[in-house]
């Protein structure tokens, strides 16, 4: 018998496995083809907006895809870099070939994890409990927790106007049974859509005409744990360019044959990550909208057309390819496509990722109705370390909202809801000044040792790294910069305003246009950089920091207010009829959870607090 079964090897599955195997848990991961594992059927890359700080977290909690795709990218870049650091994010454009292959070669020699190929049509259930999967071979293989992680093969179809062919990205077999069966035991089954754009040759491309995007200058990594591996001369550009009037009159004149539009589809698709004819309905007004080429491997000369996601017929995108300024004599070596898939309703999840209709089983991933890569990586995590947890009968891992995107991707979730593929945005997290990029590791880091997902050394660098902060923090608090003609020069020759009075060094740090490396004219500052980059944005942004910890505080206290598993909602009089069955279906476990679901407004807080004071003692203020 497994500890652990996880089912699927996309993104959601591998973190799930790693984890749950690092965690000493005899652990099987089952998918329908070995080669597959760490596939990236779309985009060509890891990270971006939001989601490259889901990859730091996943980093900082133990996991794997952060180091995978540092040693596997053609190019890197910090997005928003000119910004503030609540809003930086990092993108690796990841090899195809590479990618992949590091990662199966990484999980074939874990200690504790085994892999199998073949397919999952259903479940050993006794009691409502899952007791392990059963194969398309009809082979029982028990397990004390299962984890579904199926992507997009559940009863997936592939979309190109109106053919319709049954199987998973790249014409895989898909799952044809499972769904069904999930749906039989109560779970409630969504059909979603997705989709990817053509893959161009690389010959037929006149780039000469485009906008040449570099990588950058300076060295990133996602791990915390890793110096980077590659050369800043070796990366390789990718180009942009623009949709233009041809473009949108071929998809105007053709619309009916697209999937969607056309009718084909039953699925609902992702509205931040929308085909190109749904751009063109949508945002009829934009005389433009902006693709990027991109290189997909080293190995093999297609490029990724991104941003031209459509399920149009094969003519139809020959027609559209051709319309793009550069791509006249394009040859499409992969049509775009969309394709649609089972998935079930995240309202019937725990913030554990624990199913609450079958116990023992968690889902990460597209099965939530989640969109992406790093999205499924951070769910995968979770459900493979709370799996792990309860095995070993221990209370689960639950990421606040202030503790990082994870925590906010999986609470909205499993708060509220979704009817179409979710992505994560900056814009999500209410307290996204404290979720950046650069203090993951400050964030995650303390549980990852407590949980056992880190090793000494690792914990040892972070206690380190804390030490330095609070001592560089007290070394430019305790001494103070004194108005001599020969500092004041040094302004002057800087183009720096001169300071009216001495003031001690955090202070003087905190005026927007001075850094650590200015004021090291003045003081030695012998601490790393990444050290020196923690103060800086502490002082820049204190009064901001403050406020959201204040903020964070208030939102700890609701959280504290606990929901009892057993309370009956028709029994608690005034609560608007809304509210009493948002609340019944989704069964928060606090206030704060309960303030979060759509239609439970705020006079039904109230109403809900003085209830559990007066049944159950519990302090509503």
């Amino acid at each position: 018998m497994y500890d652990v079964i996880v089912v699927g090897g996309g993104h959601a599955g591998i973190e799930a496995s790693h984890i749950a195997a690092k965690l000493g848990k005899k652990t099987l991961l089952i998918t329908g083809n070995i080669k597959n594992i760490g596939d990236m059927p779309c985009n060509p890359s890891i990270g971006g907006t939001a989601k490259g700080i889901i990859v730091r977290e996943v980093d900082a909690l133990g996991g794997l895809m952060g180091h995978i795709a540092d040693i596997s990218h053609i190019q890197i870049k910090m997005l928003n870099n000119s910004k503030g650091p609540a809003v930086r994010s990092l993108r690796a454009q990841a090899d195809k070939i590479t990618y992949p292959k590091n990662m199966q070669e990484y999980l074939m020699k874990m200690p504790n994890l085994t892999i199998k190929e073949s397919l999952v049509e259903d479940l050993i259930i006794e009691n409502n409990i899952v007791k392990g999967v059963i194969t398309e071979n009809n082979e029982r293989i028990e397990g004390k927790t299962v984890i579904l992680t199926t992507g997009t093969y559940l009863r997936g179809n592939i979309l190109v106007g109106s053919k319709n062919t049954p199987g998973g990205p790249h014409g895989e077999r898909r799952s044809n049974y499972l769904s069904t069966k999930l749906n039989e035991y109560g779970l409630k089954i969504i059909r979603l859509k997705t989709g990817t754009p053509q893959r161009i040759k690389k010959d037929s491309i006149d780039f000469s005409v485009m906008s040449k995007e570099h990588g950058d200058n300076t060295y990133w990594t996602f791990s915390n744990d890793f110096a980077p591996s590659y050369k800043l001369e070796d990366q390789k550009p990718c180009y942009l360019l623009y949709t233009n009037e041809k473009t949108h009159q071929i998809i105007r004149d053709n619309l009916e044959k697209s999937a969607m539009y056309g009718g084909y589809a039953t699925g609902v698709g992702p509205r931040y990550c929308p085909s190109i004819e749904d751009k063109i309905v949508r945002f009829a007004d934009k005389e433009r909208h902006q693709l990027f080429l991109e290189p997909e491997s080293l190995y093999y000369d297609d490029w990724y057309l991104q941003g031209f996601s459509t399920s149009m017929p094969e003519d139809v995108q020959e027609q559209m390819v051709h319309s793009l300024h550069g791509l006249e004599n394009a040859v499409i070596s992969k049509y775009a496509y969309a394709i649609e898939y089972d998935a079930i309703d995240p309202l019937q999840i725990k913030p554990s990722l624990e199913n609450k209709v079958l116990e023992n089983l968690f889902t990460a991933g597209q099965i939530n109705g989640t969109s992406g890569y790093e999205e499924a990586a951070g769910q995968g995590i979770i459900a493979g370390i709370n799996a792990a947890l309860k095995v070993d009968n221990k209370n689960p891992l639950i990421l606040k909202r202030s503790d990082a995107y994870i925590g906010v991707l999986i609470d909205d979730l499993v708060t509220k809801g979704t009817i179409e593929p979710y992505r994560m945005l900056t814009s999500r997290a209410e307290f996204r000044l404290i979720l950046r990029h650069d203090n993951a590791d400050l964030r995650l880091r303390h549980y990852a040792h407590e949980i056992g997902t880190i090793n000494e050394e690792q914990y040892a660098r972070l206690l380190s790294k804390e030490e330095n902060i609070k001592k560089l923090t007290a070394y430019l608090t305790e001494n103070t910069l004194h108005l001599t003609s020969e500092v004041k020069e040094i302004f002057i020759n800087n183009n720096k305003n001169v300071p009216l009075t001495g003031l001690n060094f955090y202070e003087l740090l905190k005026r927007p246009e001075i850094n650590l490396d200015f004021i090291e004219n003045f003081i030695t500052l012998d601490y790393p950089d990444e050290v020196k980059e923690q103060v800086e944005i502490n002082a820049k942004y204190d009064g901001y920091i403050k406020k959201a910890f204040k903020e964070v505080e208030k939102l700890e206290k609701l959280e504290e207010k606990q929901i009892p598993e057993d309370i009956d909602y028709g029994k608690v009089t005034n609560l608007a009829s809304e509210a009493r069955q948002k609340l019944d279906k989704i069964r928060p476990k606090t206030i704060a959870q309960a303030s979060r679901i759509s239609g439970v407004n705020p006079v039904d807080i109230s109403v809900l607090s003085i209830y559990l004071k007066k049944e159950y003692g519990k302090d509503e203020n």
